[in-house]
């Protein structure tokens, strides 16, 4: 959110959020009370990809229900008034996880929650990040098959994005997390990069031109970013383009959704 509060005051221009602010942002709801429409995107980059993890002796079925089945257990579902926090409540909030009375809430960074996970003082832990993500190939190393990253089900993403649709499959290859000889299929989210609307139509498209036109530069650098293409760079954007950026995606052919396209 604060990200969104920097350019809401001018003193970012452009910035990185996570999709669901965005949407918040934009349509005034969530934990942003007051609409912020000065904002437009340019493109999704890498994905939010969800990691919500639970003690193996606690699943039932693999999925993201199994939560709704514990009573009382200790979950760490991170830091206060972070997106681990605000994305967690809102999916259990959409999915119908009572936590306030099925979970006893622990509020821990990652890798405080792979910590106390590993001590046995809490049961699971959400973290939502590009894998491999640190945090959980620190607790896979040491607990192996006594830990389990749920699934979420094609019924699971339809009811999440039922309000903003953001989320889509995503699947962790087997071996990406140590132990792990099975593919995860979970979901995410795009991080998007915006910039507010009064930044000028020129530089916004030189800077996505620079963007995608230096891709493979970029993956060398940063592995996250490995999942990123032009054809799919629209996918889960809740705010309407730049016009720079509109005008990029225009010549190289990509399909705008009408929703991306400014009144």
């Amino acid at each position: 959110m604060e990200n969104i509060k920097l350019m809401r005051d001018n003193q970012a221009q452009f910035a990185l959020i996570l999709g669901i602010f965005g949407a918040w942002a934009f349509d005034g709801s969530g934990p942003i009370r007051n609409p912020y429409e000065n904002f437009r995107s340019i493109s999704a980059m890498w994905p939010n990809v969800e990691h919500f993890v639970l003690r193996s002796d606690l699943v039932t079925d693999g999925t993201i229900n199994d939560l709704s089945s514990l009573d009382g257990e200790r979950y760490s579902i991170g830091m206060r008034n972070s997106g681990a926090e605000q994305t967690g409540f809102y999916i259990f909030d959409a999915l119908g996880i009572d936590y306030s009375d099925e979970l006893s809430i622990a509020y821990m960074g990652y890798g405080p929650s792979a910590n106390a996970l590993q001590d046995g003082n809490i049961v699971g832990m959400n973290i939502p990040a590009g894998p491999p993500v640190t945090a959980i190939t620190r607790a896979y190393a040491l607990l192996g098959n006594s830990m389990t990253i749920l699934d979420f089900t094609d019924e699971n993403l339809e009811v999440i994005n039922q309000e903003f649709p953001l989320w889509q499959s995503y699947e962790i290859e087997a071996g990406t997390y140590p132990l792990q000889e099975e593919p995860i299929n979970t979901a995410a989210s795009p991080n998007i990069l915006v910039a507010r609307d009064d930044v000028s139509e020129e530089i916004v498209y030189n800077m996505t031109k620079l963007l995608w036109e230096n891709l493979a530069t970029l993956q060398e650098i940063h592995s996250a970013t490995k999942t990123m293409a032009i054809e799919v760079a629209l996918n889960g954007i809740p705010v309407p383009l730049h016009a720079g950026a509109l005008r990029y995606y225009q010549e190289q052919g990509v399909k705008i959704p009408e929703h991306l396209l400014v009144p």
